[in-house]
């Protein structure tokens, strides 16, 4: 017995009513569910699941120390990119404009470079585009102090107690965070 004998009639006409396009869209809309929502909950306040307080320390393009402990007290957005990455170099100048708005009010943007190559091409990468909050070439132990990342661009927030308030994939993560910026520096 084939397996289209064995569906019912019902479940035939139901099926055979829908266009490809619509299945194309349906399987899209499942893609991009697990994509999305993260920028939906940083947006409406839904807090992410991981609500882990990282450790970290970076050592910035300008030599300078940065570690997670000198933050507490800041809102703090990392932003793991690089340079070959293209949704982060489209992102750039809005982590640019995000850092620029907000600073004076204790936001601190970290971009977190996982290049492998010579420090010295992201120096001038950075320069180019005119970047100017603090870059890092970050290792895994980073990351996985971090959480983790699933692709590039991820951007992750992290609240004045030193949580993890939201963490968002994609070079949108600086427009859809805005308002949780906004929450988190209005919190004491």
């Amino acid at each position: 017995m084939a397996l289209r004998d064995s569906v019912p009639p019902r479940l035939k006409r139901l099926l055979g009513r829908f266009h490809w396009t619509t299945w194309l869209m349906l399987a899209l809309g499942i893609w991009a569910m697990p994509r999305l929502l993260p920028h939906v909950g940083a947006l409406v306040n839904v807090t992410a699941r991981d609500r882990s307080t990282p450790t970290f320390t970076m050592r910035t393009l300008a030599d300078s120390a940065i570690t997670s402990q000198s933050l507490r007290g800041r809102v703090i957005l990392v932003n793991v990119w690089a340079t070959w990455c293209l949704p982060c170099r489209a992102e750039m100048p809005l982590l640019e404009a995000t850092w620029n708005r907000h600073k004076a009010a204790g936001l601190v943007v970290l971009g977190a470079s996982v290049d492998r190559g010579d420090p010295q091409s992201v120096r001038d990468f950075i320069t180019e585009r005119g970047i100017s909050y603090p870059i890092a070439i970050v290792g895994p132990d980073v990351i996985g102090e971090l959480g983790g990342v699933r692709g590039y661009p991820t951007s992750i927030l992290i609240g004045r107690d030193g949580r993890v308030r939201h963490r968002v994939m994609g070079p949108i993560g600086p427009l859809s965070l805005e308002l949780a910026i906004r929450r988190a520096l209005a919190q004491p």
